[in-house]
């Protein structure tokens, strides 16, 4: 575990409780922005395999503020290279306060760490939030943002990551 501004970052698996709200509002955020059953949500993002958001290609992240879980994020390995963003969502309670940057920029040293070289993402067309977030933390769209949302379906994104050395 790490500390930055007061909150500490902690790596979880997918089944940890302090994950618990992380999915349980995500599911929420993806069926009422894309009118999907809720339980079919709850289903997909608990029952994904969990072992994809662990080490070593892997990671889940939460932050916790005074015990209360308010950001969190994941990455699995897309390619021999490349880490793909997942799952990224701050709590209703604490949008605002830049804790989505947090997340990324946690995510993005870790996955500079495990030897990424870049990152991609892709994020919903009714998510603008997201896709502002990625544009303001240096992601480049693989899209044209001229066209309409809907039109583009998923919106993918990549940035390139300066390697960090360990050891």
């Amino acid at each position: 575990m790490t500390t930055a501004r007061h909150i500490q970052v902690c790596t979880v698996r997918q089944d940890d409780p302090l994950a618990a709200p992380l999915l349980a509002e995500l599911a929420v955020e993806y069926s009422t922005r894309y009118e999907r059953p809720l339980d079919e949500q709850i289903h997909t993002l608990t029952t994904h395999p969990a072992d994809e958001f662990a080490g070593p290609d892997g990671t889940l992240l939460v932050l916790v503020e005074d015990g209360e879980p308010v950001a969190g994020g994941a990455f699995r390995r897309y390619d021999a290279t490349t880490a793909e963003l997942k799952r990224i969502w701050t709590s209703k309670k604490h949008r605002r306060r830049g804790l989505g940057g947090l997340v990324l920029e946690e995510l993005e040293a870790e996955a500079a760490r495990r030897g990424y070289a870049r990152i991609y993402l892709t994020t919903g067309w009714r998510q603008p939030e997201a896709v502002a977030l990625y544009l303001a933390a240096g992601y480049t769209a693989l899209f044209d943002p001229g066209r309409p949302a809907e039109e583009i379906g998923p919106h993918p994104f990549e940035k390139m990551l300066i390697r960090l050395r360990t050891g």
